[in-house]
């Protein structure tokens, strides 16, 4: 390339490259806000969810502090505790809506926050949301057996949930509007930046679905417009016989429930087991 149109190209390029590389460090430095969306509350709130529960908040390493929610079924026998990790946004608060799809089959729905929301406290670093989820798992197997376990990831919480799964037995996993991973997830929004080597979050879910033994379900929307079906959609690959991979058409990111493909699953998954 010669002439006036080497020099226009050069031109730019002097001008595209400062401007991608400021918005890469600026995406690296504030990754946290794009990813995550806390609302943090004092210590001394207290929360009004119109449904019993019981709140412990266990110190953790340096200090951090991890909170959890236990919300027991009332009326009938237990038959066994769903491990509820959230998405990314508020806190507790915005999920208890759904505990009410767990507490009609029987089970208690023990949730926590992840560091910054709502109660807990700590770094937000990979190593602490699977150190947190495993604090959960193993505070639950003290009164429950393994089998009597269901680990349940919805949005953020899948990769959690799937780490769990791989790592620590249980009944089921379910998994809700997950993603492959979340730098595919983040590529897929701004393919232009190397997100495998930018996130300091490292949530591999398809990574995770190896190793796991136990029955998986998994639900997504075709009109999901936060994790799209097509991220979700390459976990396919990686169920083994006996799994599920339910699409729902037309269910978006946060709707699911409404649907009567989901509920019917989800009732069919929680009845089998344990009377």
């Amino acid at each position: 390339m010669t002439g006036p149109y080497a020099k226009t190209f050069l031109k730019a390029v002097r001008w595209i490259l400062p401007v991608y590389a400021l918005a890469g460090i600026a995406i690296y430095h504030f990754q946290d806000r794009i990813f995550f969306r806390p609302v943090p509350v004092p210590m001394d709130h207290r929360y009004e969810f119109g449904i019993p529960y019981r709140e412990r908040n266990i110190r953790f390493r340096d200090n951090s502090n991890l909170n959890l929610m236990e919300f027991p079924v009332t009326g009938r026998p237990r038959r066994g505790i769903v491990l509820y990790l959230h998405g990314n946004r508020s806190n507790i608060g915005w999920y208890v809506e759904h505990v009410g799809d767990f507490h009609r089959n029987g089970y208690d729905v023990w949730m926590i926050d992840y560091p910054g929301y709502g109660k807990s406290t700590g770094p937000m670093e990979s190593d602490m949301l699977f150190a947190y989820a495993l604090q959960m798992y193993k505070l639950a197997r003290t009164q429950v057996s393994s089998d009597s376990i269901v680990i349940y990831g919805k949005s953020l919480g899948t990769g959690i949930a799937a780490w769990l799964a791989s790592r620590q037995p249980s009944a089921r996993l379910v998994l809700e509007t997950p993603y492959y991973s979340l730098s595919s997830l983040a590529a897929s929004r701004l393919p232009i930046f190397p997100w495998e080597r930018m996130l300091r979050i490292r949530l591999d879910t398809w990574a995770y679905l190896r190793t796991i033994s136990v029955p998986v379900t998994i639900f997504h929307g075709t009109d999901d417009g936060v994790i799209p079906y097509r991220n979700a959609e390459r976990l396919k690959s990686l169920l083994k016989a006996g799994d599920r991979f339910l699409t729902v058409p037309g269910g978006g990111h946060r709707d699911l429930g409404r649907f009567s493909e989901y509920r019917a699953v989800m009732d069919s998954l929680l009845s089998v087991g344990r009377q």
